[in-house]
């Protein structure tokens, strides 16, 4: 028992590290946009249900080669800013699941077919996922305090004639005392989570039932990769061993789009930071969205479907995504680590005395 703990231990301690500097660089840069950017400006492109706000996001999250993890932090603070919750989830899905590293690794592992249907789903999922999320919400629509009650912009934040360094001081004293703490606590536990996950259905055990088309339904392939914790290009080589030892080329697409949109300590949260109603709706969504492409690549590719598998595309696609791949020193990941875990504890501490003071009361 202890043993099985530590590995637990162990295996979400190296899924932060991987993520860690990411994440870090997430939060700093929430900080410096909190007080920077101006309000009006953000409510003009992010605040409202159009397609144009959609489309910004989604442009904006292809470019970077960020985990669905180092999202998180972005995305929530720009929803904190303003921004509507559609926007926000269309930015944390097309970032971790489509970006030019993932384009090149795909080809050369995956081949030209898979690519490029999973090139159009990239570009289209998030959008459809925002109109959703913005036509299916409550009162999580929008973050009540950063509007007026005719739902114009609050009178208070409309002028701003603090200097640049007292915004990105201001804008830092949130970030350390506010929102690193309140992330850092469901990004921990999330990844604990995750961890859970893997060692108790480690990967070999997943790609033997993956690999076997018939063995699992795509609903189950969906399911399992909506709650794992995969890396936003870490996941295409998995894939291409799905896909070596046989599963179908639908059941590496649903793998593909539900395991880098979304992931435990994303969805947790999307729980505790939006509310409970996008949580269910963008888990729910990515799930049959995942489902319903894989089905739909199934009936397009097959039963023709052969792996094209060329070893000097793929030696080029894998050297020239490390071009683009920015690699942190593991120094730095143990850096970064260390300060998520103590934001972590950090957070955990004033929960507990916060507990301690209401049982007093």
């Amino acid at each position: 028992m202890t043993e099985y703990l530590f590995n637990i231990v162990r295996a979400s301690f190296n899924l932060i590290n991987t993520a860690s500097a990411w994440i870090v660089i997430s939060y700093i840069i929430a900080g410096a946009l909190h007080d920077l950017i101006p309000v009006e400006k953000l409510h003009k492109h992010l605040g409202n249900k159009s397609f144009s706000a959609l489309f910004k996001v989604m442009v904006s999250g292809v470019i970077l080669p960020i985990c669905s993890c180092g999202t998180v932090p972005l995305g929530i603070s720009m929803y904190y800013a303003g921004a509507y919750v559609g926007p926000v989830l269309c930015f944390m899905t097309a970032t971790p699941v489509i970006n030019p590293i993932a384009l090149i690794l795909s080809y050369g592992l995956l081949g030209r077919k898979i690519t490029i249907i999973y090139f159009i789903i990239g570009l289209t999922f998030p959008v459809f996922i925002g109109w959703i999320a913005n036509m299916t919400s409550g009162r999580e629509l929008f973050y009540a305090p950063a509007y007026s009650e005719d739902g114009g912009f609050r009178s208070d934040m409309r002028e701003d004639k603090r200097s640049v360094s007292e915004k990105l001081r201001s804008g830092f004293n949130w970030m350390i005392n506010d929102f690193a703490l309140v992330i850092s606590k469901y990004v921990v536990t999330g990844m604990l989570m995750a961890g859970f996950i893997m060692v108790s259905f480690p990967s070999s055990l997943i790609q033997e039932y993956l690999g076997n088309p018939s063995a699992l339904s795509l609903i189950n392939i969906a399911v399992l990769a909506t709650v794992m914790y995969v890396c936003a290009v870490g996941h295409i080589p998995f894939i291409a061993a799905l896909i070596a030892a046989g599963a179908s080329p639908g059941s590496a697409v649903t793998f593909l789009i539900a395991g880098a949109s979304t992931n435990i300590a994303e969805l947790l949260s999307i729980y505790r930071m939006i509310g409970k109603r996008s949580a269910v709706i963008y888990g729910v969504l990515v799930t049959v969205c995942a489902v319903f492409l894989g089905y739909i690549t199934n009936l397009i590719l097959l039963p023709d479907y052969e792996p094209q598998i060329s070893i000097d595309r793929i030696d080029y696609s894998i050297k020239s995504a490390n071009r683009l791949m920015i690699i942190f020193p593991k120094e730095v990941q143990y850096l970064c680590t260390g300060i998520i875990l103590i934001f972590f504890i950090i957070a955990m501490y004033y929960k507990i005395m916060t507990w301690k003071e209401m049982r007093k009361a």
